[in-house]
């Protein structure tokens, strides 16, 4: 009896072990956990608490520590923040600077003075559908798993032409391009005549729908380890992008809600830098890379 009872305990504290803490899977090949625990990703010991609204922003309170300051990890200006849930479109932010839009609503935004630690508030947005959040993820876009990288080439005023799912198990399908000077003058398919059209910086926002088969998706992320993001280029830093660019950013991570049991995800790219390597000579690359979600429940 005193056997029986040690072995089922055993089974207990492995079950626990196994689904439970920080390591446990998450959605797509991403790892998870519940808000207010911790999880280390891309070596930094990493909790996310407190998740809140201002001004139609999710805002959450992030705390992480390097695991091991002499081990590799993601550079702490390269780590971003997204809703994880049912949004009509990804909503993400780069942590570092993400509430500045907010200025004195958020007395204490994410900082990284103190070497080695993050400490303070991430705010992403906007977002008015409070109800399509479930959480939080986190990735770095210079993170990339080894033997993932498949690019494409994306121009003015064609956008992404037709690719091939087979490279990566994602459709991507072109929805809608538009391409600008840095002054803010919206470029024309015509402006392709016209020499003058093409020099100083420019800026290209891409809108594009990425699709695949949910089954084959989450076995492909598991085995992978980690789902996939697209990350456009160049995205060189430059004055005058406008909001659009702003808001889409240069990569987004394609972790749908794993409830839906379905992988459609509507988003939009900004490259960015001198116009011509912007506009007519831009790229987009499917990589794989991990990830963290941290759930409200």
């Amino acid at each position: 009896m005193r056997k029986l009872i040690a072995v089922l305990s055993a089974l207990v504290v492995a079950c626990l072990a196994a689904c439970s803490g920080p390591g446990q899977t998450g959605p797509y090949g991403a790892q998870g956990t519940r808000l207010g625990e911790a999880l280390t990703l891309l070596g930094w010991d990493m909790t996310l608490s407190n998740l809140r609204w201002e001004v139609d922003h999710v805002l959450i309170d992030v705390t992480a520590t390097l695991a091991d300051p002499d081990a590799p990890h993601a550079a702490a200006a390269d780590l971003r923040f997204g809703v994880y849930g049912t949004p009509a479109h990804p909503v993400e932010a780069t942590g570092l600077g993400s509430c500045d839009a907010l200025g004195e609503l958020t007395p204490t935004p994410l900082s990284g003075s103190e070497p080695g630690r993050l400490n303070g508030t991430v705010c992403v947005g906007p977002l008015k559908e409070r109800s399509a959040v479930r959480g939080i993820y986190a990735y770095s876009p210079a993170d990339r798993i080894k033997d993932t990288t498949v690019a494409y080439g994306a121009a003015f005023p064609v956008g992404l032409p037709p690719i091939n799912p087979y490279d990566t198990g994602l459709m991507l399908t072109a929805q809608g391009v538009a391409a600008f000077r840095a002054d803010g003058i919206p470029l024309a398919p015509s402006a392709l005549g016209d020499p003058k059209a093409f020099s100083g910086n420019g800026y290209m926002v891409l809108s594009l729908s990425a699709d695949a088969v949910p089954g084959q998706y989450r076995d492909d992320a598991v085995a992978r380890g980690g789902p996939l993001m697209l990350i456009a280029g160049p995205a060189a830093p430059m004055r005058g992008l406008g909001p659009d660019c702003l808001a889409a950013g240069s990569s987004v991570l394609i972790l749908p809600d794993a409830s839906l049991n379905s992988v459609h995800v509507p988003a939009s790219l900004c490259t960015h830098g001198e116009i011509n390597a912007a506009v007519l000579y831009a790229s987009v690359s499917v990589v794989g890379t991990h990830a963290a979600v941290w759930t409200i429940s």
